[in-house]
């Protein structure tokens, strides 16, 4: 496998979960406004960014790799 495969799959899960974060912000979101993560799309965009990078990373690890 190249070298560069595992890192597009995080990328690629970081940006899907930065998604669903910007999703749950805009349709569900915090009714009062004090909620801290979800109180505004950035922050739950970059909420689900990281939370998509740490289950890409941990998805990498079962990748087959050659021997």
């Amino acid at each position: 496998m190249h070298k560069s495969i595992p890192v597009l799959i995080v990328i690629a899960v970081a940006g899907i979960g930065a998604f669903i974060g910007w999703l749950y912000a805009t349709t569900i979101g915090c009714q009062n406004g004090t909620c801290a993560i979800t109180s505004s799309p950035v922050n739950n965009s970059l909420y689900g960014a990281f939370m998509g990078g740490v289950l890409g990373n941990i998805l990498t690890d079962y990748l087959p790799t050659k021997k």
